[in-house]
């Protein structure tokens, strides 16, 4: 037990180190954007037809703090972060903690839906596959997946738009319907919140989904022909405990480990999805921040916090891998 607290505490503090050093990344990133905050705010504001001198600009600077050394600002950045606060962004000038609110976890909420319903799919569909001799289910399993994997998640939500539209009138756009947009939170919002979030679940998830499913098949394919599978079969285990206990057991471990890489994949399909499907999500703001008002401060804020998703992700999944693999808990205790 001593070792593997002491796996979990090493784990912990390497996710730690990861997340500190890409925090740096992103802050310098940010610096790198030509102008600083007061700068970009100044061009905005005159895009308005708002006067603002260069006084003010200077004002504006100091306020921020972008007369400092770049580890100064780096360092109250970071610090800042860590307690869940990334100061105002550069165009809106609103606390960005505020802005964000609740759309950052509907956003990693739908990206978790996405991600359980892929591998709900996926697990036991792909250990049937690698374990059936049948030709016409392998052969359609694979043009399923292959058909996920061509098939782009944008078209897929404008083809169900379409139909949507024409056949039932409705265009299916929104997480929540109008009278529930700005209302407090209660168990009404959250049903309505359930009719409108399906569809960006199962956008986001049928790429996820034949990846995943090509990846399990591929596993277990492997597995099964090992010689632990025999000798187990030769000792008269058959059946499904045959497949659960031992290769599904064995394959399953790149699955778990390769959570968070996912959870990224599906993160970076949300805004594209959420500019098709009018979603004023984290994902719609990224795009907002990065491609039309250039605010890399809210930018900065959310590729933080999905990194930090990611990150704590990896490290539950590394202590899960433990739990479950006996290879990995073998490795702990040497």
């Amino acid at each position: 037990m001593f070792q593997f607290g002491r796996f979990v505490v090493t784990r912990a503090v390497m996710a730690l180190i990861t997340l500190i050093i890409v925090s740096l990344v992103v802050f310098s990133l940010m610096e790198l954007v030509p102008g600083d905050c007061a700068e970009r705010y100044l061009a905005f504001k005159n895009t308005q037809g708002s006067g603002i001198s260069v006084a003010d600009i200077e004002a504006e600077r100091q306020r921020l703090g972008l007369d400092q050394p770049f580890f100064t600002r780096w360092g109250v950045w970071i610090t800042n972060a860590f307690q869940g606060e990334f100061g105002d962004s550069c165009i809106l000038r609103v606390n960005i903690a505020n802005l964000l609110g609740q759309k950052f976890w509907l956003s990693l909420g739908i990206c978790l839906a996405s991600l359980v319903l892929a591998y709900a799919i996926a697990i036991p569909v792909g250990i049937i596959a690698a374990a059936s001799n049948n030709a016409t289910l392998n052969n359609t399993l694979k043009f399923i997946s292959y058909f996920g994997l061509a098939m782009p998640n944008f078209l897929l939500a404008l083809m169900i738009m379409l139909i949507s539209t024409v056949w039932f009138g409705e265009t299916l756009t929104g997480l929540f319907s109008k009278e529930y947009r700005d209302a407090a939170w209660g168990w009404a919002k959250f049903v309505d919140l359930m009719k409108h979030a399906w569809l960006p679940i199962f956008i986001l998830g049928w790429s996820a989904t034949a990846f995943a499913l090509q990846t399990v098949r591929a596993l277990m394919s492997d597995e099964i022909g090992k010689l632990y599978v025999t000798a187990a079969s030769a000792r008269g285990v058959s059946g499904r405990k045959l497949l659960w206990n031992y290769p599904a057991r064995h394959a399953l471990g790149p699955i778990v480990n390769s959570l968070g890489f996912d959870l990224n994949r599906i993160f970076n399909e949300l805004p594209i999805v959420a500019l098709i499907l009018v979603m004023t999500d984290a994902g719609a703001l990224l795009i907002e921040a990065l491609a039309r008002s250039n605010d890399q401060q809210l930018a900065g804020a959310i590729i933080f916090l999905l990194t930090a998703s990611i990150v704590t992700l990896n490290f539950l999944t590394d202590v899960l891998l433990a739990v479950l693999d006996p290879r990995v808990r073998k490795s702990i205790l040497r």
